[in-house]
């Protein structure tokens, strides 16, 4: 039995002169979330569009859902969902309509449109606004929106690319909530982001995209680790930090080692701190290495 919900092998894709994807190789279990982490200009959406059978591969095998994208590509629109980077309901239509009409399409009779509609009106929290025309919706209402139209009918395999992008904190953290819903219904979520913190609160694995090229996967924690360990910052009166110092295997050891170093040196109203790496700190160390790499 294949439980991997999408398989990259040697994927290539040119646009005209630029190569936009360069030999790309990903693995996503089932039922799991894995998040695509890159800059503007990566090839995030590009390989969304790809596994979505948008638009075809120069080179290399995908399947999804188990379904080669090129041989079974009516098979595989038939196994997942996508919400693209803009919201695609109509806003003159209520949410209610919008939602019964996408159902009615994807095959649903009319009763079923209206069961599945009042399911995903409270599911997505839009039902006191079900009637309202979605012009008059803010930017997370219209994405919650967006989101339960693409699940009209649940499909196993569920793309999103940069589903939060726009939104407030709020907002961010709310369709956060949804995404890990869905997760724990089975589906497999494939998302694409520039945020950071996104990747690090909902990802069972992690890939970083640079110049069309995979630069590191795995966790939040191993992603972490190769950036380094824990660091004692020692900062000032004006909370800048002033000095660094690395932490070895036994933190506390260390800690109590670094500041008998640095006793008497340092002014008395100094605050020490310890600083774990983030994911910020991964993403400029590995985007930093693959441009010394191209460059040399």
């Amino acid at each position: 039995m294949n439980t991997k919900a999408i398989e990259v092998i040697g994927l290539r894709k040119r646009l005209g002169s630029q190569v936009v994807l360069d030999g790309i190789n990903l693995q996503v279990p089932q039922g799991t979330v894995h998040a695509l982490l890159g800059p503007n200009g990566a090839g995030k959406t590009t390989l969304i569009s790809i596994l979505s059978t948008l638009i075809a591969p120069d080179e290399g095998t995908v399947r999804v859902a188990g379904y080669d994208i090129a041989a079974d590509k009516n098979m595989v629109k038939r196994s997942i969902s996508l919400t693209g980077q803009f919201a695609a309901v109509d806003a003159m239509l209520t949410a209610e309509e919008n939602l019964r009409m996408i159902c009615r399409l994807s095959g649903l009779s009319a009763v079923q449109s209206l069961i599945r509609t009042a399911e995903l009106l409270r599911d997505f929290d839009l039902e006191a606004t079900a009637r309202k025309r979605v012009k008059t919706y803010s930017g997370g209402m219209r994405r919650r929106l967006d989101l339960a139209v693409s699940l009209a009918v649940v499909r196993p395999v569920l793309f999103l690319d940069e589903p939060t992008t726009g939104l407030d904190t709020r907002s961010r953290r709310a369709l956060w909530n949804i995404i890990l819903k869905l997760k724990e219904q089975g589906i497999t979520i494939f998302l694409t982001t520039q945020y950071l913190e996104e990747a690090d609160q909902l990802a069972d694995m992690i890939s970083v995209i640079s110049e069309g090229r995979i630069v590191a996967s795995g966790t939040a924690a191993e992603l972490k680790s190769r950036v380094g360990g824990e660091m004692l910052e020692l900062r000032d009166a004006n909370d800048e930090v002033f000095q660094k110092i690395p932490l070895l295997s036994n933190a506390i050891q260390n800690v109590s080692r670094a500041l008998k170093e640095w006793e008497g040196i340092v002014p008395i109203e100094t605050r020490v701190s310890i600083s774990r790496p983030s994911l910020d700190d991964v993403f400029l160390a590995l985007t930093a290495k693959k441009k010394e790499v191209t460059d040399s």
